[in-house]
């Protein structure tokens, strides 16, 4: 970076910054340009991970795989963590931030942000009898557990043994509770979205992607 600077390759504002002890400010790093073309540079990370099954939602572990495992070794100082949790075995879509404001957003049950979860399950094929209980807002009543009442969640039944459910909320193991209430169990669980972030077209597992900003503003609007 030094050799860089001295080089005059770097403007601010369309001033050249030899300086290495230049400081700049947030406000500041969107008019950096390195070889005339701006940067992006801000205090915050942003990467959506598809978690592979067998890791832990962790960064770090002494005994089993964790998703920290997965990271570069240039981004394991930055104190990115995930937000949310995904169980051991459940696949898809984990964000990882260091932006800790958003990750009480996400994850605070006032924000309703949806969820989108592939479910495959074992048992009788599911009806409309279970759309309907799920839609209008069940209540789990479980073994040693008080009464809990849910909130009306989306279920789109699918052929062989599939479910696309959408949550508002994120109750432990919930998706597991939901289909065992109704006498099956789940097999595999992947979750396909959270509110409008996806996973990119061939991601595969372990693989992560920056987010664009306009992914992240869709994030931080409630989108």
């Amino acid at each position: 970076m030094k050799e860089i600077l001295r080089q005059g390759r770097v403007s601010l504002n369309g001033e050249v910054i030899r300086d290495p002890s230049f400081s700049v400010t947030e406000e500041m790093a969107s008019a950096i340009t390195l070889d005339g073309q701006l940067i992006h540079a801000g205090q915050y990370l942003y990467f959506c991970l598809n978690k592979p099954d067998g890791y832990l939602t962790a960064m770090t572990d002494d005994r089993l795989p964790c998703v920290g495992d997965l990271l570069p070794a240039n981004l394991k100082t930055k104190k990115i963590s995930p937000v949310g949790r995904l169980d051991y075995h459940t696949t898809g879509v984990l964000l990882l931030t260091n932006d800790g404001d958003l990750s009480h957003r996400l994850t605070s049950p006032k924000w309703h942000r949806e969820k989108a979860y592939l479910v495959t399950y074992s048992g009788d094929e599911l009806t409309k009898k279970e759309k309907v209980l799920f839609e209008s807002g069940m209540t789990l009543h479980e073994k040693d557990h008080a009464p809990e009442k849910l909130k009306p969640a989306d279920l789109e039944i699918l052929p062989d043994h599939q479910c696309r459910l959408i949550l508002t909320e994120g109750k432990t193991h919930q998706v597991k509770r939901m289909i065992a209430a109704t006498g099956r169990s789940v097999t595999a669980l992947h979750r396909e979205r959270i509110g409008t972030l996806t996973l990119r077209e061939g991601q595969m597992p372990g693989e992560m992607y920056a987010l664009s900003d306009e992914e992240i503003r869709l994030l931080k609007d409630g989108q």
